[in-house]
């Protein structure tokens, strides 16, 4: 069944809806970031461009930024590889259950992260001072590139790791005995017959870490000390103490953009280049792999394992440690819950009441961009695909900006409110939500829709009464994983929050930077228990299992 496309019905009128609020929310709050950044005063100028590329404190944070996000890339693809081969060609006890703890230690934010390797390594931290008072070593700084990166790098490889085990399960095992027919087998079989076919995957997932890497503000803040990025430049451009250049602060967002849209542009260039279907006939099965390799492949797998968590084990211990003034003594204690207690239950509040909307505003709107770009192809339906990737390629903290800016002053002031929260998350996460649905939406045949009206019944009935059901595990699923993200978000409402709309990330953030550790290590331990029961809920949806490999 074909559906026009452009006609003017209810369905035209939902696409123009959509579209105008999209233009409203997002493109148009650019525009103003882009506008800002070529005028001073009133007039056009081009000062905020001549500043940050005429002084090297400016222009290095671009270069320290890309030094950092290409250092995380290599060495997340480096790890997350023969992680995925590992836990893909051999049997790994525990499989399912690594499988889980790796995602689950993707899902806290990076700055918690960072906080965790500052208790383990921090001029205070536990290994620094057990390393000192033992053996007299000067532990090496967690401050710095090198702790930016390896904080990014442990936060980061989970999510090429699951993009490479999902591509995993399209490798038929013929082409892998066909190789192995002749003479190319171990590490030659994985880098010259699997690696080309995986470069796609290869290729998007590393376009996420970039991007991620690239934009991610709150582990530079908290560990960058002398070594500053771009995401802080901005910050401090935006909200400096001392003196607010928002010129400037726009002048070096749009530099961002473009540094992120060219990157994804050659992406997809590459991908097109290299892109082809394959359906695994024969999936590749586990097998046993006995002596010292065996034992070096568990070795691997555990050993990634044990760092990645580290940092989370550490936050919670540390949430029952004793305080003195913000700062860790000896003894144990409840006291780091019970002084948090009058923020906790606002924190929690805010933190369900926005994300749990932004949530359910989030899948309506998913579902019916992916109905109008695949049942109603045509112009309009096609612009409006096109602009909800825009928030994909664009940082969070930007966002940020442009909403603050747009919506600071009339005449729609929404800065500060529940409203203007809501509106940040959602826009954070419809570009995956509506591409994983449109892949969903593609796989029903148009023949149910053909048989639903043939019976009587109209065409937005048939999607509520019998295409949501039918997409219904897959957009459960889809939704807690993004309602993870959505409660862990930092960087996009960093500008638009007050103290009535703080959430759990929010409030964490403020007290790390307050010097409050033994609060903010309470805080993290909650927002990590409700990350983890977001899991186990996925988990018990059905196919929630297979999502997770995915």
């Amino acid at each position: 069944m074909k559906l026009a496309g452009d006609r003017l019905d209810g369905w035209t009128a939902i696409a123009l809806t959509l579209t105008g609020g999209y233009l409203l929310m997002v493109i148009w709050p650019l525009v103003i970031v882009l506008i800002n950044s070529v005028s001073a005063g009133g007039e056009f100028s081009l000062a905020g461009f001549a500043t940050f590329f005429s002084s090297r404190l400016y222009y290095g944070t671009l270069v320290n930024s890309l030094l950092v996000t290409v250092c995380v890339t290599i060495l997340a693809l480096a790890v997350a590889f023969p992680l995925a081969y590992f836990m893909t060609m051999f049997r790994i006890r525990g499989n399912r259950t690594v499988q889980m703890l790796i995602l689950a230690s993707m899902m806290s934010p990076p700055f918690i992260g960072a906080y965790s390797w500052i208790l383990l390594l921090g001029n205070n931290g536990m290994i620094t001072r057990w390393l000192e008072s033992t053996f007299g070593i000067e532990s090496p700084s967690i401050y710095g590139f090198p702790g930016i990166v390896l904080v990014l790098t442990l936060q980061l490889v989970p999510l090429i790791f699951t993009y490479l085990m999902g591509a995993w399960r399209t490798i038929d095992v013929s082409l892998l005995e066909a190789s192995e027919s002749m003479g190319i087998t171990g590490w030659r079989r994985a880098m010259q017959v699997i690696s080309p076919l995986l470069l796609p995957t290869v290729l998007a997932g590393s376009l996420l870490v970039f991007v991620r890497a690239f934009a991610d503000f709150g582990t530079p803040m908290l560990i960058g000390q002398g070594f500053r990025t771009i995401p802080v430049l901005i910050y401090s451009s935006f909200v400096g103490e001392v003196s607010i250049d928002k010129s400037f602060a726009a002048a070096v967002a749009v530099i961002v953009i473009l540094v992120t849209l060219t990157v994804f542009l050659v992406q997809k260039v590459l991908v097109d280049r290299r892109q082809f279907s394959m359906t695994a006939l024969r999936s590749v099965e586990a097998r046993k792999l006995p002596g010292w390799r065996g034992v070096a492949v568990h070795a691997y797998v555990y050993g990634f394992l044990v760092l990645a968590l580290a940092p989370l084990a550490v936050v919670v211990v540390s949430s029952f440690r004793k305080t003195l003034y913000g700062q860790f003594v000896a003894g144990w204690t409840l006291d780091s819950y019970t002084d948090a207690r009058r923020d906790i239950f606002r924190y929690i509040g805010n933190t369900f009441g926005i994300g749990l909307t932004a949530l359910v505003i989030l899948v309506v709107i998913a579902v019916l961009v992916a109905y109008l770009t695949v049942r109603r192809k045509g112009a309009l339906s096609n612009t409006l695909d096109t602009m909800t990737m825009v928030p994909y390629v664009v940082p969070g903290l930007i966002i940020g900006i442009a909403l603050v800016t747009a919506f600071s002053q009339g005449p729609l002031v929404l800065t500060g409110t529940f409203a203007i929260m809501v509106i940040a998350l959602t826009i954070r996460r419809l570009p995956y939500a509506v591409r994983s649905t449109t892949a969903l939406m593609h796989q029903i045949s148009p023949s149910i829709e053909e048989a639903a009206i043939s019976l009587g019944a109209s065409k937005f009935r048939t999607l509520v009464r019998v295409i949501v059901p039918a997409l219904a595990p897959g957009i459960m699923s889809g939704a807690v994983l993004s309602w993870v993200t959505i409660i862990t978000e930092l960087s996009t409402t960093l500008f638009l929050y007050n103290t009535s709309t703080q959430t759990l990330s929010l409030g964490i953030y403020a007290q790390v930077i307050r010097g409050q550790l033994g609060t903010a290590a309470a805080l993290s331990t909650i927002l990590l228990a409700l990350t983890m029961l977001s899991l186990f809920l996925l988990m018990r949806l059905p196919g929630g299992h297979k999502e997770l490999r995915v």
